[in-house]
C-alpha cells in the first residue's frame, strides 16, 4: 500500500470560493465516506492523484491508503469529476474499505485477438460492452477481464456470460448482454448512418429546447 499513498489535508470550508482558492494551489477538493464513518472533507494534490491513477494498473480500483493528519485509511475512488473544457480535475470522492468485506466495482473488459469473421470475411468488430459489474474482497479486484475473440465469425458474439472470471469474483452485470460481435460491413455502415441521422436530429432540436426553457426562466 505503501506505492499507492495519497496525502490529504482537512478542510473546513466549502463552496465554490473555497474550491477556487484550493485549484489556485494545485489541490482539489475531496469526500471522504463509507463504513457508517462521519463525511469527511479533505483536499489532496491533483497531480499526486493523476500520478498515482497512472502509475497504477489497477486505475480507478486502485486501493489508496489515504494519510490524513495523523492516520491512514484505505478507499477506493468512487467518482472524479473533471472540468468539461480543460479537464483537469475538479472534485474527488473517496469511499473507506474494508479489506474483509466485498465491494462492488465496475472493471475493464479486453478483448484478446482478431476474429475469424474480421479476418477472412471482412467483417467489423463491435465492442458493445466495456465494463462489467463485478463483487469481491477489495485485494481480489481484477485489474481487467480478457476475452478472447479470434474464433467469432460473422453474425457471432460473445456475452457477459461467456467470461472467464477469477475465484471469488462474482458477476453482477447482466449475463444475457452482448460484449463483442462481428457484423457484416452492410450491417455496420447502417447502424452508424442511423446514428448520425439520430445525432443530426437531436442537434436541431436542441437549441429549439433551449430557447424554451430560457423562455421559461424570464
Amino acid at each position: 500500500m505503501a506505492d499507492n499513498a495519497l496525502v490529504a489535508e482537512s478542510r473546513s470550508g466549502t463552496g465554490k470560493g473555497v474550491a477556487r482558492k484550493l485549484r489556485a494551489r494545485g489541490r482539489i477538493p475531496a469526500v471522504v465516506y463509507g463504513n457508517d464513518a462521519v463525511v469527511e472533507h479533505l483536499s489532496v494534490d491533483a497531480r499526486s492523484l493523476d500520478r498515482l491513477l497512472h502509475t497504477s494498473t489497477a486505475g480507478y480500483n486502485t486501493l489508496i491508503d489515504l494519510q490524513l493528519d495523523d492516520r491512514s485509511q484505505v478507499v477506493l475512488l468512487k467518482e472524479l469529476q473533471r472540468d468539461p473544457v480543460r479537464g483537469a480535475f475538479v472534485h474527488a470522492d473517496f469511499l473507506r474499505i474494508d479489506l474483509k468485506e466485498e465491494v462492488e466495482v465496475s472493471v475493464n473488459v479486453r478483448l484478446v485477438g482478431e476474429p475469424r469473421g474480421v479476418k477472412l470475411d471482412g467483417g467489423i468488430l463491435d465492442h458493445a460492452l466495456r465494463e462489467i459489474e463485478v463483487r469481491c474482497l477489495p485485494t481480489a479486484i481484477p485489474e481487467h477481464v480478457d476475452v478472447d475473440v479470434s474464433q467469432l465469425q460473422v453474425g457471432e458474439s460473445i456475452h457477459v456470460s461467456d467470461l472467464p472470471l477469477p475465484p471469488g469474483v462474482e458477476l453482477m452485470t447482466d449475463r444475457g448482454l452482448s460484449i463483442a460481435s462481428v457484423v457484416a460491413p452492410a450491417v455496420a455502415e447502417e447502424a452508424a448512418e442511423g446514428a448520425e441521422v439520430e445525432e443530426v436530429a437531436a442537434a436541431a432540436a436542441a437549441p429549439a429546447e433551449a430557447g424554451e426553457e430560457s423562455g421559461e426562466e424570464s
